[in-house]
């Protein structure tokens, strides 16, 4: 009788081993990302997209695959790069990789936030919401301050 019950038992801490090995991440695991200094540009007269930097730092590898506003219809993550003397700006579709522990920075003339469709034009002194969602951290909610880019910066 005795080892009925042990070979019934053997299975279900077998099982529980194997689960072991195939759970989730606990929170200690999961990544962080820490996001500072968000601003963006005023909308100029008549226009309704506008650009938005911050810099991120994540506790371990991860990529920002998406931002949303509720003043814009879309929010796509650029990059801006010069090739053959004439600068252009593309959508990165697989996100803004993030390396573990490195600051990365949005900023004017390099990559950086396009909102586009926006519901009504942002002025210098507003602020408005950005929600941040990355491949391995969960959702951040950002607070940017609309104001001028300091005049060394040239592109948007």
């Amino acid at each position: 009788m005795k080892l009925a019950i042990l070979a019934g038992a053997l299975p279900v801490a077998a099982g529980l081993v194997l689960s072991a090995c195939d759970r989730a991440e606990t929170p200690a695991e999961l990544a962080v990302v820490q996001p500072a200094d968000a601003w963006c540009r005023p909308t100029p007269n008549g226009r309704d997209v506008t650009g938005c930097y911050l810099t991120l730092t994540a506790s371990r590898n991860d990529r920002l695959v998406s931002v949303s506003s509720p003043l814009a219809a879309e929010v796509e993550i650029h990059e801006m790069k010069i090739q053959d003397g004439i600068m252009s700006m593309s959508k990165l579709p697989d996100g803004l990789p993030l390396p573990a522990g490195e600051a990365v920075q949005l900023k004017p003339g390099a990559d950086h936030l396009m909102l586009l469709g926006l519901t009504s034009p942002l002025a210098i002194g507003e602020t408005l919401s950005l929600t941040l969602t990355f491949e391995h951290a969960g959702p951040v909610g950002v607070r940017a301050e609309v104001k001028q880019a300091p005049i060394a910066h040239g592109a948007h």
